[in-house]
Parts: C-alpha cells; structure tokens; sequence
C-alpha cells in the first residue's frame, strides 16, 4: 500500500483514469504510481514509458496482472 507522511502534499480526486485497469507493457497515461490489482505488488512509471510486463513478477495465483494507477504526478 502506498504510504504518505504529509497530507497537504496529496489531494483526493475522483477522475476516471483511476478506475482504468492496465495490462502489463501498456503505455501509462500518467507518471505516478500504479498498484496490480490481482498482488498489490506496487510500482512507478512515467507517462508514455511501458508499464512493467508480465513476468516483472510472480504471482502466488494465476491471476492476471493488472495495473491500476492509484497516485499520479501532476506538473504545474
């Protein structure tokens, strides 16, 4: 789970890019951080950089991985 220390740093929106499941090697719409949803298993990308792929790591199950962006880097 990503972890934060200063709130006013982070600010809660709900847009859609955040309900977007992501296969592995996609392009990431969005620098941040993107979270598997079958492990947990966390990780950063930047915008228009391949998500990491599938074997990037085992999976316990069989489930797919899919990545979903759960913090993302806005510039000024």
């Amino acid at each position: 789970m990503a972890e934060y220390k200063y709130a006013q740093y982070l600010k809660q929106i709900t847009a859609e890019p955040f309900d977007q499941l992501l296969h592995p090697a996609t392009s990431a719409p969005f620098s941040g951080i993107y979270r598997c949803e079958a492990c947990g298993h966390e990780a950063t990308s930047t915008r228009s950089h391949p998500l990491p792929p599938q074997n990037h790591h085992q999976h316990p199950n069989l489930a797919p991985i899919r990545w979903r962006l759960i913090v993302a880097s806005t510039h000024a």
